[in-house]
């Protein structure tokens, strides 16, 4: 790459990428004098307002620029978005006969309420053994709800568990209750009922005298029939991939978002789906994924949810545009419309097809967008319940997280690639497309393993009371 960049003409700064000065790396700096007040153009879009007269060459940061963000815009319709380029892909993976078909064959462990982890984490630990054929893995997903949340909160996370289990990575899935829970197992097998799934199982420890050694003999049943799965060529139409990123920093909307953008019309070309979450890192990009709504409904949908979302923040006392983070600013972020800019570039091109509610599956080929928050461990939890397979994750600064399915860590800088080699799946800024499309099918097909596959973490999105 060059030594700066400018994406848009329109824009009155640039980016240095390798540091000039005191500018940083991956920071702006001003194309021409900029007086106070008057706009800061990036991505050809409004990014904020010069708080200070900023002189051409000037470092152009959170010391010199405020949010533009205007909490009660109004928002309207005027349909932009192109066609993907259509063409055919495969994986090898597992089909599955009531649904798309995994790419990892897994055995879940889900407690219906935290009071359980222990017992599920110790049936995960003595069910290694189990682990041999096409099996991927064993693995307790624990988390610290189920009991004392009340109203919504009781709902969605009996939702998220129901999801997490609808999982096509899933093969077996094994629910283990308390028994006097909130999220009790009856309602959990009433909302799972219409899938007619007969691979999943449940108990509750209070249930049965000794609740290891009846799970290790429901482990036992599911684990001979795992094994046995073969791998197969499957359709992308069979694919669903996860957009997130994290640790943001002034590389990401130069190279890794839009690098993943063009894996998304990929992957949208040969018949497969994508889904966009971070309600609040959309805000000041909203009105281009408005415009990208494939109809007025779905446009509709996605407008309510954001005004939802903006609401929820006011409504607690805090402003929309409380963000970036810490991290996002030193790495050259200075607002949140600059952050949302970049964040959206991931959608790529495709039309938007779909809004989702939270713990809501995908229905339709192409790109959905999801009710999340953009917290990383819940956005990427949520991702997943709703039916992406994996999750690209694109990241400046870096993060061992992965959820509960394969999570990708792709890099936007070379330093921070070569820095946490033992984090970093891709390195994204050689902007190698074909290299990154090649490991997305290589970690569908079982070929490569991503780095943070090791571990298997979930987060609830709470926003209400708990007793």
């Amino acid at each position: 790459m060059k030594e700066t960049v400018i994406i848009n003409e329109k824009d009155n700064v640039g980016i240095t990428l390798a540091g000039a000065g005191e500018i940083p790396a991956g920071h702006k700096f001003a194309l021409r004098d900029i007086p106070k007040g008057e706009y800061v153009v990036k991505y050809g879009e409004i990014i904020g307002r010069a708080t200070t007269d900023i002189k051409k060459g000037e470092w152009v940061h959170t010391h010199n620029v405020k949010s533009h963000l205007d909490e009660s815009v109004a928002y309207t319709y005027d349909f932009a978005a192109a066609e993907p380029v259509k063409t055919k892909a495969t994986f090898k993976g597992f089909k599955r006969a009531w649904g798309r078909a995994g790419i990892r064959n897994e055995i879940y462990i889900i407690p219906t309420v935290g009071c359980v982890n222990n017992a599920c984490m110790r049936l995960a630990k003595d069910a290694q053994k189990l682990v041999s054929g096409s099996i991927d893995g064993i693995f307790a997903l624990t988390h610290q709800f189920g009991c004392s949340q009340l109203g919504a909160d009781n709902e969605n996370i009996k939702k998220l568990l129901c999801a997490i289990a609808l999982n096509p990575n899933a093969s077996f899935v094994l629910f283990v209750g308390l028994g006097c829970e909130n999220n009790g197992m009856d309602a959990i097998k009433e909302y799972l009922a219409p899938f007619n799934r007969d691979n999943i199982e449940y108990f509750n420890c209070q249930d049965v005298e000794d609740e290891h050694a009846y799970g290790m003999a429901i482990l036992e049943k599911f684990a001979a029939k795992a094994k046995e799965f073969k791998r197969e060529d499957v359709d992308f139409s069979e694919l669903c991939i996860g957009l997130k990123c994290g640790g943001s920093d002034g590389y990401s909307g130069l190279t890794a978002n839009p690098l993943v953008g063009r894996i998304t019309d990929r992957t949208v070309g040969a018949g497969g789906s994508a889904i966009l979450t971070e309600v609040p890192e959309m805000f000041g990009a909203e009105q281009l994924l408005m415009n990208k709504c494939r109809s007025q409904e779905v446009f509709e949908k996605y407008k309510k949810m954001i005004e939802d979302f903006k609401a929820y923040y006011t409504t607690q006392g805090f402003p929309v545009y409380e963000n970036p983070s810490p991290g996002n600013k030193k790495g050259g972020i200075t607002t949140l419309e600059e952050k949302s800019l970049g964040c959206v570039e991931k959608a790529g091109s495709s039309k938007i097809v779909d809004v989702l509610d939270y713990g809501e599956l995908v229905k339709e080929v192409g790109v959905s967008a999801l009710n999340a928050p953009g917290n990383d461990l819940i956005a990427a939890t949520a991702l997943a319940a709703s039916g992406c397979q994996i999750v690209l994750f694109t990241t400046g600064r870096g993060t061992p997280f992965s959820t509960f399915v394969p999570t990708m860590k792709i890099s936007t800088n070379s330093r921070i690639a070569a820095h946490k080699n033992n984090w970093i799946d891709f390195d994204a800024y050689g902007m190698d497309e074909d290299g990154l499309f090649d490991l997305l099918v290589k970690t569908a097909s079982g070929e490569y393993v991503c780095k943070s596959e090791d571990v298997r973490e979930i987060a609830f999105y709470k926003t209400g009371v708990t007793l």
